[in-house]
C-alpha cells in the first residue's frame, strides 16, 4: 500500500504537509472573522450569524460521512483518492470569494443569504478535499513513528497556515480602513489563491494503487451505516475522536472570540495580529518538540500532556475576566505551544487506529477491508462540528449578554454584560471544555506495542 513499511521521502512528507496550507486556512480565517463580517459589518445579528455559520457546518458534517464512503470506492474503482481533492482544490477558492463579496449597501437579510450560500459551498468543496487527505496517512506508510513524522511537519505547515491567514488576513483587511467591505474582499482573494496552491499540490501525494473489485450499488443510506458501523466496532476511534471534538470546541469557541476580544477588550481592532503571533510563533518551535516527547513517552501520554498544558493556559486567563489587558498574550503563547502538540498527536494517532482497525477485521475474518475514507469522512465530521460549534456558542453568548451589532460606518458602546461575555468565551469556557476532554482521553487504550503486533 503506498509506501508500505518504507520510510517516506522528504517529497512525500512536504507535499502532504503542504495541503495544510489549504485545511488550515479554511478553518482558521471564516473562524476568526466570518461572525465579527457578518455582526460588525452587514448589520447581521448575533443570533443569525451563528445559524449561518452553524447551518453551513451541519451540512459539512451530513456529506462528510457520503463523501468518505464514496472516497474508498473511488479508491478501488480507479485506484487512487486524488480526483475528488483536485475538484475540492479548483472549486473552494472561488467559493471562499464570494463568501466575501457580498455587494456594498445589500441589507443584512439578503446579505445573510448570500454568505450561507456561498459558504456552503466553500464548506462542501473543502469537505471534498479533506476527507481523502486524511485518509492517506494510514495509506503512505505503515510505519508507527514514521505516521508520527509525516504529521508533525504537517503541523508544522498547519501553524504557519494559522500565522499566515491569521495575522496576515486582518492585516489585509485592515489596508483599506474608509472600505472595509473592499478590505474583506481584497483578504479572500489572496487567501484564495494560496489556499488552492496548497490543496493542488497535496493531491498529488495520493498514492495510485491496484485496481480492486468495486461493489456496484452503494447508497448514501450505506455510506453512513458505514460511519456508524466504525463508531461501533472502534473503541479507540471513539474515545480519540471525542476528544478531539471537545478541544475542536474550545479551540474554535477562542478563534470566534480573539476578534472580539481585541476590538473590545485590548480595545484595538488590529490586535488580533499580535495575539495570533503569540499563539502560532511557539507552536512553530514546539511541533518538532512534541514529535520528540511522543517518541520518548508514547503520543498517547504526549497528547495528555499538551491538553493539560492548555488547560492551564486557558485557566489563567480566566484572570482577564476582571483585569483585561496586555498580560494576555503570555498565557496565549503557552497555549500555542501545547496547541501544537494537540494538533500534532492526535492527527498521528488516527492513522494507527485505522491500520488497527484493519488488521483486527482480518484477524477476525472480516477481510482486512480499507475503511480509511469512512474513518476519514466520519473524523472530519466531528473536527466540523467541533469548530463550528464554537462559533455558535459564541454567538449564544453575545446574544444573552447583549451584544449589539452594526454595520460599516456606524460605531457602537457594547454593555459590560457583553464584554465579561466575551472575556468568559475565550477563557473559563475553552477550559471547562478541556476538563472534559482530558476524561475521554483517559478512555483511549491503544498503545505503540498493540499497532506494532498488528504491523506484525
Amino acid at each position: 500500500m503506498g509506501s508500505g513499511s518504507n520510510s517516506l521521502s522528504r517529497g512525500q512528507i512536504t507535499r502532504y504537509a503542504i495541503g495544510s496550507l489549504g485545511t488550515g486556512g479554511f478553518a482558521t480565517l471564516p473562524g476568526l472573522v466570518l461572525v465579527y463580517y457578518l455582526t460588525d459589518s452587514l448589520g447581521v445579528t448575533a443570533l443569525a450569524a451563528g445559524a449561518i455559520v452553524t447551518a453551513a457546518k451541519v451540512w459539512d458534517v451530513l456529506i462528510d460521512p457520503v463523501i468518505g464512503g464514496l472516497s474508498d470506492r473511488a479508491l478501488a474503482h480507479t485506484g487512487t483518492r486524488g480526483r475528488a481533492m483536485v475538484v475540492g482544490a479548483i472549486g473552494l477558492p472561488i467559493a471562499f470569494i464570494l463568501t466575501f463579496a457580498v455587494p456594498a449597501g445589500l441589507a443584512p437579510v439578503p446579505a445573510a443569504i448570500w454568505v450561507l450560500i456561498a459558504f456552503m459551498a466553500a464548506a462542501t468543496c473543502f469537505s471534498l478535499f479533506q476527507v481523502p487527505y486524511i485518509a492517506l496517512p494510514a495509506e503512505l506508510t505503515d510505519h508507527y513513528r514514521e505516521r508520527t513524522r509525516l504529521l508533525s511537519w504537517r503541523v508544522v505547515l498547519l501553524t504557519v497556515a494559522i500565522l499566515l491567514f491569521g495575522a496576515g488576513g486582518p492585516e489585509l483587511r485592515a489596508l483599506f480602513p474608509d472600505d472595509p467591505l473592499l478590505g474583506y474582499l481584497v483578504m479572500a482573494v489572496v487567501a484564495a489563491v494560496i489556499l488552492g496552491v496548497g490543496m493542488l499540490t497535496s493531491a498529488t501525494v495520493a498514492p495510485q494503487r491496484p485496481l480492486l473489485p468495486v461493489r456496484p450499488g452503494a447508497t448514501i443510506g450505506e455510506h453512513y451505516r458505514a460511519g456508524v458501523t466504525v463508531l461501533r466496532e472502534s473503541q479507540p476511534f471513539r474515545a480519540l475522536l471525542v476528544t478531539f471534538m471537545l478541544q475542536g470546541l474550545a479551540t474554535g469557541l477562542m478563534l470566534a472570540a480573539a476578534q472580539y476580544v481585541a476590538r473590545w477588550l485590548l480595545d484595538d481592532e488590529t490586535a488580533v495580529t499580535q495575539l495570533f503571533v503569540a499563539l502560532i510563533a511557539p507552536a512553530l518551535l514546539m511541533a518538532p518538540v512534541w514529535k520528540l516527547i511522543a517518541d520518548r513517552i508514547g503520543k498517547e501520554r504526549a497528547f495528555r500532556l499538551a491538553s493539560t498544558v492548555f488547560l492551564l493556559a486557558t485557566l489563567v486567563l480566566g484572570v482577564m475576566v476582571w483585569a483585561p489587558g496586555w498580560w494576555i498574550v503570555a498565557p496565549v503563547a503557552l497555549a500555542g505551544a501545547a496547541y501544537a502538540g494537540m494538533q500534532t498527536l492526535p492527527m498521528a494517532m488516527l492513522p494507527d487506529v485505522i491500520a488497527h482497525d484493519r488488521t483486527s477485521q482480518a484477524a477476525t475474518g472480516s477481510g482486512g477491508a480499507n475503511r480509511s475514507g469512512v474513518f476519514g469522512g466520519v473524523w472530519t465530521a466531528g473536527e466540523t462540528t467541533g469548530m463550528a460549534l464554537g462559533g455558535t456558542v459564541l454567538t449564544v453568548v453575545l446574544a444573552l449578554t447583549g451584544y449589539l451589532e452594526t454595520t460599516v460606518g456606524r460605531t457602537v458602546a457594547q454593555p459590560d454584560a457583553a464584554v465579561t461575555g466575551i472575556a468568559v468565551s475565550f477563557s473559563i469556557l475553552p477550559a471547562v471544555l478541556m476538563l472534559l476532554s482530558l476524561v475521554t482521553l483517559a478512555r483511549y487504550r491503544l498503545r505503540e506495542h498493540d499497532i506494532a503486533g498488528t504491523s506484525a
